[in-house]
């Protein structure tokens, strides 16, 4: 694993600016692979069995998906929306998993270990690089039963909404009057009053020499690229 100052580096750039989540993010997912005996978390022989669930919408959980690697496309990144800045990290080979929560204390030191900062980001930023792990951090050895349908890998089942026809993956539908029904098809999803549309430019592809949908002619090189369009 590269050292701390590159990580939070090339975290912050690819997060957009550098903030006291980006040296949090950065620390936590440090300290976690550390405690699974991951040393190299991007390398495909560990990513495989690395999983990691993250506990915030925040800064902070792009930071521990920079450090790590982990990704929800691959499945090995988890969300779950606890409003906690904590993660836990799993050693999927191992059967071990440890949650890394950062403490409330730490804030509130921030002034004693950065006390020569004048703002309270500045302050905090330099002092989540001073503390020691014990002082930015909880530990807990954790348990977490993961179903075979939560795992990485091909899609293990799919079935088709009794009411709309949509096919859901992985076990994520429900039982309605014993039928698998969607959740947007029920009252529990996150949208209402869905209803289909016509766009314009509905027709288009990156394959087509035509246009973009911006109406700008294209020669479309990259498609030649990939393909023989002629």
């Amino acid at each position: 694993m590269d050292n701390f100052h590159s990580l939070l580096e090339s975290s912050a750039a690819e997060h957009g600016h550098l903030c006291p989540g980006q040296v949090v993010g950065v620390r936590m997912a440090m300290l976690g692979c550390r405690l699974i005996g991951m040393d190299q978390p991007k390398r495909i022989d560990q990513i495989k069995k690395l999983l990691i669930y993250v506990e915030m919408d925040r800064c902070t959980a792009d930071a521990v998906a920079h450090v790590t690697g982990v990704r929800l496309g691959r499945r090995s990144l988890k969300f779950v929306d606890y409003g906690i800045m904590a993660a836990t990290f799993m050693n999927l080979e191992a059967g071990e998993s440890y949650r890394v929560i950062s403490t409330e204390a730490a804030r509130d030191l921030a002034q004693v270990y950065a006390p020569e900062f004048a703002t309270r980001s500045q302050r905090q930023i330099a002092a989540y690089q001073r503390m020691p792990d014990n002082v930015l951090f909880r530990v807990q050895e954790v348990r977490v039963t993961i179903d075979e349908f939560d795992l990485p890998g091909p899609t293990r089942r799919k079935v088709a909404c009794s009411r709309c026809g949509q096919l859901i993956r992985d076990a994520r539908e429900m039982i309605l009057e014993g039928r698998p029904v969607c959740k947007p098809c029920t009252d529990q999803s996150y949208f209402t009053n869905a209803r289909d549309i016509a766009w314009n430019d509905m027709g288009w592809s990156p394959c087509r020499r035509h246009e973009n949908p911006s109406g700008t002619p294209t020669a479309h090189k990259a498609a030649g690229t990939l393909m023989n369009t002629n």
